[in-house]
């Protein structure tokens, strides 16, 4: 039974004949007809008494009359509710997005989020472990590493280049290292995850070894290392741009390499039909990264 169908079996019912639905729902006669044919078809029941001169109800119209009056309220109710007003979101937002980011940038945003958007609701996994996105059923997950081919569909959020940094009182006991070369003098902070550091040398990328006195699997846990001075560390600018502002790190520049340009992506199980919720918080997510990179 097709909601179309039975939209134009109240239309006639309401109208009182087939050309007077026709006009109201702005198509042929022949197609109302052809609706209605379909319906009782469907039904097994003859909805109207025709004549060449009237069209009247039969009884088990009459019966079906509030039926169909709840089936096109639900339909028009669905739509309603799967397709708020383009300004706001609703609903379950459910996300992942990396230890470090998400702790520094997606968590201190959400207050705002949700108070300018009362029906949201956010459901966020903190995490740096790679996660099935349409297996677990997410809307968007934040990526930060270098993005494998996919038939998952990314956006990029930001920039988000990697940096070598430390605290300053560190770099007063221990030196500033000014070379690639220096790095092996000094004592480094590491992440399970990345076993050598990435660095531009001529135009390559190459993945030096480094001296590893604290390796950790925490973002958190190697960035508040590194404050504490316990050396060197290599991380992306969003998971240390705080504490630059704040000088409780320093950020290092190697006079014969560049760090790898990474970025911050979205990355959505589909292109159609992405729920409001999910552009609704990319804006947001957006706007915030560009207010913070101008404060900074």
């Amino acid at each position: 039974m097709l909601v179309p169908d039975v939209r134009t079996f109240l239309a006639v019912a309401s109208a009182g004949s087939l050309s007077a639905a026709a006009r109201q729902l702005d198509v042929v006669p022949m197609q109302v007809s052809r609706r209605i044919a379909a319906l009782e078809e469907d039904l097994g029941v003859r909805l109207f008494h025709r004549t060449t001169r009237s069209l009247t109800l039969t009884a088990e119209g009459e019966a079906f009359v509030p039926f169909a009056t709840a089936m096109v309220d639900a339909e028009s109710g669905a739509r309603a509710e799967l397709r708020p007003s383009p300004g706001t979101a609703s609903g379950v937002l459910r996300l992942t997005a990396p230890s470090g980011f998400g702790q520094s940038v997606v968590l201190p945003m959400l207050s705002d989020l949700l108070e300018a958007n009362p029906e949201l609701r956010i459901d966020l996994d903190v995490s740096d472990r790679q996660v099935d996105i349409v297996g677990q059923g997410l809307d968007v997950a934040l990526r930060i590493a270098p993005l494998e081919d996919s038939e998952l569909v990314a956006k990029k959020i930001a920039s988000n280049p990697r940096l070598v940094c430390a605290a300053p009182a560190y770099l007063e006991k221990h030196g500033r290292p000014l070379t690639v070369a220096d790095l092996d003098s000094h004592a480094c902070i590491r992440l399970s995850a990345l076993r050598r550091w990435p660095l531009i040398v001529e135009g390559t990328l190459v993945r030096k070894h480094v001296d590893a006195r604290v390796t950790t699997s925490s973002v958190e846990a190697a960035r508040s290392a590194a404050v504490q001075g316990l050396g060197l560390v290599q991380l992306t600018y969003w998971d240390v741009f705080r504490q630059l502002a704040d000088n409780s790190l320093v950020q290092i520049h190697l006079t014969d390499a560049a760090m790898e340009d990474l970025s911050v992506w979205a990355v959505m199980p589909s292109r159609q039909y992405v729920p409001n919720r999910v552009n609704v918080f990319l804006g947001a997510l957006q706007s915030k990264l560009a207010e913070l990179s101008e404060g900074h």
